[in-house]
């Protein structure tokens, strides 16, 4: 009679043997055979009975063991860059067991979120028990959505708050992560998206009421991924730094480096310093200081610090909070140049002529103690005869001599015309609550024109350095705009009888030009928003592509390595040019400079899409109890539809539909960027002034609908209902006229007519 095993011995067989579990494995293993078997298969079914295995088609596992070859998801890296993952097939009631990847060279990139297929091996490390080499990515990362929970009878739905979504998600009633009904949530896609019925989703965070003031960022922050805690290994890194001390620096504490900058700023990172030049050969010179924190002293490569910053990418700003891309120890402490205590600094000496021409430049690793901190109103007050008490002791000795050298740096500008693009720049005004006080457009003082050219001085000091000794950086490039791009701005600006030169190499002297054509016209407003949308997106690149829009052959960042880590890279690059130290640009830095600048070109992307979303969402918060209200503005967008008015009064964009333009079909001209309606000829084109009724702002969504009232001072006679004034369709054709027929001639007839105006009128400016 054959010996059936005890249950010990079965699944100490199955722990030993896990690709070997199978009835007939097993069988096999103990010798078990002819009617044995039906012993046998009595024991496996006690043991899956009292939760010791788990059958699985026709084998049988140990639910506190993962399978051999395993689903997985791609978790983020860890501080120290190592990816683990999570295994979807876990069943056990323990701890669930943490995996991590153990890459080949040859293995595709992977991402958090990405579904794998991977062997795995048992180990018995302290941090993991599994380790796990890639078969095959078998799905990308799920879809994510911040929206607001609705509870029902089996789960709830969620409502996504992007604009233009208004497609619900099921959430089933295990997946609903204790949410409550109207919480805000983020929830991620467990199912695949069906022709009919919602996708499916599981909550995988609350975050609370979205009534709240302060959940306007949170949102943003959450919808486009940015990191916003810090992992305790990286806060424990910063926390045992200590302040820089004199070993291997220039003493520059007696220097009046002095830091000026919006008056709520959260850190401050370069400090400035100017007075005349007092060598013969260059009468009516200046000597320039800029001094830029000592980031790379904190933050080494390779450090959890490093990683984490590199990660992040960049800071972003939100009205009411910031998301550092370093932790609070260093940003708003030892990297911050506060008044009065020393800080460690990489300074440059630039020695400009009399015309602003840079005529020399020294790097240097220096210890600086800044006298004051002060703001641009503040700095400005007093160069205009009325300093405060901070202010007033400094006039003489710094405020007015960085003025004198400003005025000589505004020459060198001059000449080089770098784009002067006019677009005031909201400010979303916050009370103590976290409610919108006020939208307010930034004032441009000459003390913010003064630390920019001292800052673009910089950088432009720092690439060429760098150029000139033949070391690996990262460049801020900026590309000329395509020529399709350029083909549209100048029928814009040909529509309103102004003149783009053609048949030339495009310079930012010929836009220019034609920005100062416009200047004071009612067309100011359009030129510059149409120039603005003709540029292509500055971005980062070990090669240098030169800089379009400022005019300029060499550019780098180096002046915020706080906020960016583009600049720090650009620091390390200068330690180690110059050896200044061992925590210089290291051979695997660059290396993957390329995939750092775009990593960090996306990190930028994302911050600023963050941040107008969330100016977006105050915007419709102020506006939401003016419901009803008019407002004046202009057309800044045109679609096929509806139209898009941006007002005068906060710089809102909301959208009129075009079902309530009026009682006639309009005709979209995607290349002129203009709607032309089939019976009256109407033409409506970018930069029309316009008056609006507020019909909608969803502060959750940020979105803003209007009703158009009046173009161009002529009244709209709109339809509610639709096209046609009747129910959509019914008894109208695509003309809006009974029998369908847009009238074609008087649409042919009204192109010919506008184009001779625009023609006549182009003519008699020119006179």
């Amino acid at each position: 009679m054959t010996q059936i095993p005890t249950k010990d011995a079965i699944l100490q067989w199955i722990s030993d043997n896990p690709t070997l579990t199978s009835k007939r494995d097993i069988s096999k293993a103990f010798g078990i055979k002819g009617a044995a078997r039906i012993d046998l298969k009595r024991v496996l079914k006690q043991l899956e009975a009292e939760g010791h295995l788990e059958k699985r088609k026709k084998t049988y596992r140990d639910p506190d063991r993962l399978p051999p070859v395993s689903v997985l998801m791609v978790r983020e890296p860890d501080s120290n860059g190592d990816l683990f993952a999570q295994p979807l097939e876990w069943h056990g009631e323990g701890v669930e067991p943490i995996v991590l990847l153990v890459p080949r060279e040859s293995d595709p990139a992977l991402g958090p979120g990405d579904r794998i297929l991977a062997r795995l091996t048992v180990v018995h490390e302290e941090d993991h028990n599994y380790e796990a080499r890639l078969i095959r990515r078998i799905g990308h990362a799920p879809t994510r959505i911040v929206g607001i929970f609705r509870k029902g009878a089996e789960g709830g739905r969620v409502l996504p708050i992007d604009k233009g979504s208004d497609r619900e998600w099921s959430v089933a009633a295990d997946a609903t992560g204790g949410a409550q009904d109207g919480e805000l949530i983020e929830a991620e896609q467990v199912g695949p998206k069906g022709r009919m019925g919602l996708p499916r989703a599981r909550v995988v965070e609350r975050l609370g009421d979205p009534t709240e003031p302060r959940a306007v960022s949170l949102i943003a922050i959450h919808q486009h991924g940015i990191p916003d805690s810090f992992p305790e290994d990286v806060l424990a890194e910063a926390d045992r730094m200590k302040p820089a001390g004199l070993n291997g620096r220039v003493d520059l504490r007696d220097m009046l480096l002095v830091t000026i900058d919006p008056a709520d700023a959260r850190d401050h990172d370069d400090a400035v310093f100017a007075e005349a030049d007092d060598d013969p050969k260059n009468p009516g010179g200046h000597r320039i200081w800029v001094a830029i924190a000592d980031v790379a002293h904190y933050v080494r490569p390779g450090s959890a610090l490093d990683r984490e910053a590199k990660k992040r990418g960049n800071s972003s700003y939100f009205p009411d909070r910031v998301v550092p891309m370093l932790p609070d120890r260093l940003s708003g402490d030892l990297c911050s140049l506060h008044e009065g205590v020393p800080r460690a600094c990489i300074a440059v000496e630039m020695v400009i002529a009399a015309d602003g021409t840079l005529r020399s430049k020294r790097f240097m690793r220096g210890l600086m103690r800044s006298p004051a901190s002060l703001n641009y109103q503040q700095v400005q007050a007093a160069m205009d005869g009325a300093p405060d008490a901070q202010a007033e002791p400094l006039v003489s000795a710094v405020i007015r001599p960085l003025y004198q050298a400003y005025a000589a740096l505004r020459q060198a500008r001059e000449r080089r015309q770098p784009l002067e693009l006019e677009l005031p720049e909201r400010k979303v005004v916050l009370d103590e609550t976290g409610t919108v006080q006020s939208v307010d457009f930034s004032e441009r003082l000459d003390a913010h024109k003064l630390i920019e050219e001292f800052m673009v001085l910089a950088n432009v000091a720092a690439a060429e350095v760098l150029i000139a000794k033949k070391s690996p950086l990262l460049f801020r490039v900026h590309e000329e705009p395509p020529q399709d791009k350029l083909d549209s701005l100048r029928d814009t600006a040909e529509a309103s009888g102004l003149v783009l030169a053609k048949g030339q190499v495009l310079k930012t002297s010929h836009l220019n030009r034609l920005l100062a054509q416009a200047a004071g016209t009612d067309e100011a407003e359009l030129i510059n928003i149409a120039t603005l949308r003709s540029m292509t997106q500055a971005y980062y690149s070990p090669k240098n592509f030169g800089h379009f829009g400022l005019a300029l052959d060499n550019y780098a960042h180096f002046t915020s390595p706080i906020r960016r880590y583009s600049d720090l890279v650009v620091h390390r690059a200068l330690i180690a040019a110059h050896g200044w130290g061992d925590d210089g640009l290291s051979a695997e830095e660059i290396d993957r400079l390329e995939q750092t600048a775009q990593h960090i070109s996306d990190t930028e992307r994302r911050s600023m899409m963050a941040e107008r979303d969330t100016t977006d969402r105050y915007l419709a918060a102020f506006l939401s109890d003016r419901i009803g209200a008019e407002f004046t503005g202009r057309i800044s967008g045109i679609a096929k539809f509806g139209v898009f008015v941006k007002l005068d009064e906060t710089g809102a964009d909301g959208l009129v539909p075009i079902s309530t333009l009026g009682r006639e079909y309009f005709h979209f001209d995607r290349d002129a960027g203009t709607l032309m309606g089939a019976d009256t000829g109407r033409l409506i084109a970018l930069g029309m002034r316009a008056r609006v009724r507020l019909v909608e702002a969803a502060p959750v969504t940020g979105g803003i609908a209007f009703e158009m009232l009046e173009i161009e001072d002529e009244g709209i006679a709109s339809s509610a209902r639709g096209r046609g004034g009747g129910p959509r369709g019914k008894g109208r054709g695509r003309g809006g006229r009974p029998g369908g027929a847009p009238k074609r001639k008087s649409v042919r007839a009204a192109k010919k007519a506008a184009k001779v105006k625009r023609k006549v009128t182009r003519q008699t400016r020119q006179r």
